[in-house]
């Protein structure tokens, strides 16, 4: 019973906080104008300073599992494709938008406080390599894809160029590749600066799940069940069941296998829906999706927690 008081005490205010934004924009008790400002103010500030904060810390390892979760997504991702232009006749731009949401989970707005919350500092490494990779090639490939399919006759620089140039105006990924400079140079960070950061990062966590409850509230849930509930299937349980066997097979630390495989079954990202909408392309399919995954990763991430909890030391 200790173990399973200990993951309820990281999941549910975790879903509380997004529970507590969903009413708040059903209320309206926060307009739209003041969810978009928190949330520009935690992925291009709050979120960029934890990671680069604790980034910045001295640690060892987290290779792996980038590595690991990199090739699972990589490889279910143009599964998915190939799934999504037989079994559902999808074409080629449909098919990447398709795969880009079975694969790419909400990192930053749920993986960064679930993962602090439930492994803490340990944690931070592992999720730090899987942030500054994960984001730029598995974004970028379905940016690029989704590009040639639905303009098939553009000039394929541009096409790589204008994806290559949106993944590194991310605060995200530009806060991550820093981190990684600042450490690969031996660089030091003054006391005050990092206790700024640390200040400015600890909004982050909590304020990146209530702008998240904001946003699911206006997106329908019920669209396209079918394509939904493949969606589901490969993301909160193939997915981590790949990324599983590949730490397994990788003999991962137990620290780097456990961020691995929550973070493959964190629920649909935002990003997934954002690019869909930027395209006019498989928008509902891609915001059930976010809503759905969101709902049940409740039970699926508290048994990953609750099992690597129990076995980390």
């Amino acid at each position: 019973m200790g173990s399973l008081a200990g993951v309820v005490e990281v999941v549910l205010p975790v879903f509380a906080m997004i529970l507590l934004g969903f009413a708040a924009a059903k209320r309206k008790l926060v307009s739209e104008e003041g969810f978009r400002a928190m949330t520009l103010f935690v992925f291009g500030l709050a979120a960029p300073a934890l990671l680069f904060a604790g980034g910045t810390r001295p640690h060892e390892g987290g290779g792996g599992a980038a590595l690991a979760l990199l090739s699972g997504s990589v490889l279910m991702f143009w599964l998915a494709v190939a799934g999504g232009r037989r079994l559902f006749r999808l074409n080629l731009g449909e098919a990447s938008l398709f795969a880009l949401s079975c694969i790419f989970g909400n990192s930053v707005m749920m993986g960064v406080p679930i993962i602090v919350a439930a492994y803490g500092p340990a944690g931070v490494p592992p999720m730090l390599g899987i942030l500054a990779f994960t984001t730029m090639i598995l974004l970028g490939q379905a940016t690029v894809l989704t590009e040639v399919g639905l303009h098939a006759n553009a000039p394929w620089r541009r096409v790589l160029g204008a994806s290559l140039k949106g993944i590194l105006r991310n605060p995200v990924v530009l806060a991550v590749i820093a981190a990684f400079l600042w450490t690969l140079f031996g660089l030091h960070l003054p006391d005050v600066a990092r206790r700024t950061l640390e200040m400015m990062g600890a909004a982050a966590p909590p304020l990146a799940l209530f702008c998240l409850g904001g946003g699911l509230a206006g997106i329908a849930g019920a669209a396209m069940w079918q394509e939904t509930a493949a969606i589901v299937v490969v993301k909160l349980l193939a997915l981590p069941a790949l990324v599983w066997g590949l730490a397994l097979w990788l003999d991962l630390p137990p620290i780097e296998k456990a961020v691995a495989v929550t973070m493959a079954a964190l629920p649909t990202g935002a990003n997934a829906f954002i690019l869909a909408r930027r395209y006019a392309t498989g928008t509902d399919r891609s915001g059930a999706a976010v809503v759905v995954t969101t709902a049940l990763s409740v039970l699926t991430l508290s048994a990953l927690i609750g099992h690597f909890r129990g076995i980390l030391p």
